[in-house]
């Protein structure tokens, strides 16, 4: 009994304990650390192409292709690091551990292009960037141009170009791989660290923690645009030393404070495979697929709050009627529990034989994450509308009058630049919607956050459906300008490259409403002990997005193919109907919007009975509101 009394008593010391840490003081370091991981991904990754084109001298289409594949990698690899955060790490030590495997990448690959510039350069800018580096930076640096092929031979580089050899190549990919593994144990944990900061089990704290998601994609959203400004113009006109150096020292920097705020985190402790738990679940409830329904009486399940505590450490998922077929890994028949004899001592309680029988709360969590799933997938096609900024959005830039002031300055906007409106939206509507938004739609639906986070990503999928449509319209219009001033085959147009600001701007807006609904959706909903997993899912959603628009791109091309030769999609789009793939792409958009909208209706939220602590500090038990969603 003693013991018992004992256990609990030190279980409420660390409860206590862990309440005194947290909250908003933790920010700064987790928000540094998180800008300066951007800029140095941003930084790495906006150079890569040059780099393997002019430096180690690899053809167009072989880097454009081992860029797409370090890409997918890089959106595999969080469920990776999302396992061992939620099982086995915990998400401060991926987080800590991802930082210093970014670092060893940037150190590489910013030693091999710094060691392209001239000696003198090369020791000045080794010296002030990475003077806490001292000799050893420099020593390395000295050592990396064995690692490329001779310069191009003619004057100027022009002649002909010797490609990387393949032992160099090889030291190329060890640092990919290196830098898609910090992707994988930093993306999925930072976001579900810095929520833990605030205790659910207080009604205060959980209000905070829809603040924390606006304010980490503002954060998220200010380091892009600095990224695309600020460090693209060091690469372009300062140099590459200086471009990748600095995000490089802001990583090191960013380390050094998120460490130093170690005394500060509430640190959730692993709490063993959730693959298995899972597993488990499934295999239970397949043996015993011939019980008869009948038989499933909820009152009767198995429950093990001792069991459980570690996966339920702010309450337990209660028993719903959904998928109602995995009760049955809760149902106690013979041979089930066992009690444990061997050390001699009288019978302990009996214990279940885990892939025989699960407790409802395990059941929950695979039909929770079941739940999940048809509104996880709403979300990928948003994102192929999105990625086509980056291509067909670019390539329309690049044929229009891009002068910032017509008329008065002949400098053009780089093509490139112009996602910097879809950045200044985004943050901008992230501002109004914190500030102006919430306030007053609090008054209405008496949520904390003002609008639930089904609401917040249906609007950014309405918004998302009319940027589409917009480009189609623009798209129309600057190809008619071409026509009508004969520089259709020229490839150009007359038209000002501002008539594309609608369309960045409204896909800044829905990224604003969509992107951060997404990411607070998969953190509340999906189980307590599975978040790092959850946010693993919503990268996972965003590669697969780009994968669907490179799929419909490829089949938009066969099928518009004429006899002549002529599609859709030409290189010189001036001679296509990229407003017809728009469309398509729209059209698409409805339907899914359409299919989110029935998902929204009919979705279950996750029955969680929650503990909470009065001003007493008496356990209290409140059942979260199994609402429709349009009223939650």
């Amino acid at each position: 009994m003693e013991t018992v009394e004992a256990a609990m008593a030190e279980e409420e010391a660390e409860k206590s304990k862990m309440r005194k840490k947290g909250g908003f003081r933790t920010m700064p370091f987790i928000f540094a650390n998180e800008v300066a991981e951007k800029l140095a991904v941003l930084g790495f990754t906006t150079n890569m192409l040059m780099y393997l084109t002019r430096q180690l001298h690899m053809p167009l289409a072989k880097a454009a292709t081992t860029l797409t594949n370090f890409g997918g990698v890089s959106a595999m690899t969080p469920l990776i690091g999302a396992f061992l955060a939620d099982s086995l790490v915990g998400r401060f030590w991926t987080i800590a551990a991802a930082s210093l495997i970014y670092q060893v990448v940037r150190i590489h690959i910013h030693a091999r292009t710094h060691a392209r510039t001239p000696p003198r350069r090369a020791e000045l800018t080794g010296v002030f960037v990475f003077a806490w580096q001292g000799m050893l930076l420099l020593t390395v640096s000295a050592a990396m141009p064995v690692f490329r092929p001779p310069p191009c031979s003619g004057a100027g580089g022009a002649g002909a170009c010797e490609e990387a050899a393949p032992w160099q190549l090889a030291v190329l990919y060890a640092a990919l791989l290196l830098n898609a593994l910090g992707a994988g144990g930093y993306r999925p944990c930072v976001v579900a660290f810095g929520a833990d900061q605030f205790d659910e089990s207080e009604a205060a704290e959980r209000a905070r923690t829809w603040g924390f998601f606006n304010w980490y994609y503002f954060c998220n959203g200010a380091s892009q645009l600095v990224a695309v400004t600020a460090v693209v113009y060091v690469q372009d006109n300062v140099g590459w030393g200086w471009g990748l150096g600095v995000p490089t020292f802001c990583m090191a920097v960013s380390v050094v404070a998120f460490v130093a705020g170690y005394p500060l985190y509430r640190r959730l402790h692993p709490s063993g495979s959730p693959f298995t738990r899972l597993a488990q679940v499934v295999v239970a409830a397949v043996r015993k697929r011939r019980v008869p329904t009948d038989a499933v009486d909820a009152a009767a399940l198995y429950e093990n709050d001792d069991m459980d505590a570690p996966i339920s450490l702010y309450g337990k998922l209660v028993h719903t009627e959904q998928l109602s077929f995995f009760d049955r890994a809760a149902i106690v028949t013979d041979g089930d529990l066992t009690t444990d004899t061997s050390d001699g001592k009288p019978p302990s309680s009996p214990v279940p034989k885990l892939w025989r029988l699960s407790t409802v709360h395990r059941v929950e969590e695979l039909k929770s994450l079941l739940r999940m799933g048809p509104i996880w997938a709403a979300g990928i096609l948003v994102i192929t509308a999105y990625s086509q900024q980056h291509t067909f959005a670019l390539q329309q830039a690049s044929t229009m009058d891009r002068r910032l002031a017509p008329g008065l300055s002949s400098f053009q906007i780089p093509a490139g630049s112009m996602t910097v409106f879809t950045l200044l939206a985004m943050l901008t509507t992230l501002l109004a919607y914190d500030r102006v938004l919430v306030p007053l739609a609090r008054r209405v639906t008496g949520l904390d956050r003002g609008i639930s986070y089904l609401h917040r990503m249906g609007v950014g999928f309405a918004i998302s459906v009319a940027a589409t449509l917009v480009a189609g319209f623009v798209e129309r219009h600057r190809r008619e300008s071409a026509a009508a001033a004969g520089t259709t085959d020229a490839g150009t147009s007359p038209l000002s490259a501002y008539w594309l600001v609608p369309q960045y701007a409204l896909h800044g807006m829905a990224e604003a409403f969509n992107s951060v609904g997404h990411l607070e959706f998969m953190y509340d909903q999906s189980p307590e002990s599975m978040r790092s997993m959850a946010t693993a899912l919503f990268w996972l959603s965003i590669s697969l997005g780009s994968y669907v628009s490179t799929m419909l791109i490829s089949t938009v091309h066969r099928w518009s193919a004429g006899a002549d030769g002529s599609n859709w999609l030409p290189d010189n789009i001036n001679r296509g109907r990229l407003d017809y793939f728009y469309w398509i792409v729209a059209l698409l958009q409805v339907l899914n919007l359409a299919y989110y909208a029935i998902c929204a209706r009919c979705y279950m939220f996750k029955p969680l009975q929650l503990r909470e602590v009065d001003d007493d500090a008496k356990p209290q038990i409140e059942l979260q509101e199994k609402a429709s969603p349009l009223s939650h």
